[in-house]
């Protein structure tokens, strides 16, 4: 039997670094619009737009998709996304970030696959090796450790790998995260721990719990709006490549 597939879109209002973020114009159309579009082309059953603010929840629907309040307070999108699961249907979960306007079909899919075939695991995400050296140490970009069965083994904002002698490999964290609903159900139930309130990396919890983590390469890298340099690279980056990816075409 299949599983049904929900991803959940976390879109706040509030942000430490840009200021409502999924509101803001790049490219011609609003961040959130363009995360809506490539979710569109993946193999999901339900979208829904989980969020604090009416004007987001506005856009949503204006979109055409789903949009559920829920609370400022929430700690983590993950935290969000599981607000909206506990009131829809689902057997997989997705947690699809708002500032990732690129992501799609050749992302979502193999994750959830990936995570269909391993019935021991409660969680996977994607990971990308580094190829630009300077996203090793820029603390916007968590890096991942992982052993030889895929399985994380930390995730940090600093450099992991530490290079004593040469020939490391940096991977980063990119993109959605998978969850099976009931072990995202159970994280929710969980209070935020020691590392990841220092690192402000909600994976960590996982980690600390005593609990796996699965990593899929991801061959394609993205960009992830966190920054207004960001912004401008996103920009950038449709200028010159954006029929590359048939679901950024506008």
């Amino acid at each position: 039997m299949s599983n049904r597939i929900l991803a959940v879109v976390p879109a706040r209002y509030g942000s430490t670094r840009l200021q409502c973020k999924p509101l803001m114009e790049m490219g011609g159309r609003p961040l959130l619009s363009w995360v809506l579009k490539g979710l569109s082309g993946c193999n999901v059953d339900d979208i829904a737009v989980a969020t604090d603010h009416e004007d987001i929840a506005a856009l949503a629907r204006k979109e055409g998709f789903e949009a559920i309040m829920t609370p400022s307070e929430l700690p983590s999108g993950s935290n969000r996304t599981a607000w909206v699961a506990r009131r829809k249907s689902a057997d997989i979960v997705l947690n699809v970030q708002v500032d990732d306007p690129m992501v799609g079909p050749d992302m979502i899919d193999p994750l959830v696959e990936a995570l269909g075939k391993s019935r021991d695991i409660g969680v996977a995400l994607l990971a990308k090796r580094i190829e630009n050296a300077d996203e090793v140490s820029n603390p916007n970009v968590v890096k991942v450790v992982f052993d030889r069965n895929m399985r994380a083994l930390y995730f940090s904002r600093s450099p992991i790998p530490y290079e004593r002698n040469k020939g490391a490999l940096y991977f980063k964290h990119i993109g959605p995260y998978c969850y099976r609903r009931q072990f995202l159900l159970e994280f929710d139930s969980w209070p935020q721990t020691p590392l990841e309130k220092i690192e402000s990396l909600e994976m960590l919890r996982i980690l600390e719990m005593g609990f796996d983590i699965l990593c899929v390469e991801s061959k394609r890298d993205t960009i992830e709006i966190d920054t207004q340099e960001d912004v401008l690279a996103f920009e950038k980056y449709l200028r010159e490549h954006g029929d590359e990816l048939p679901w950024l075409k506008k």
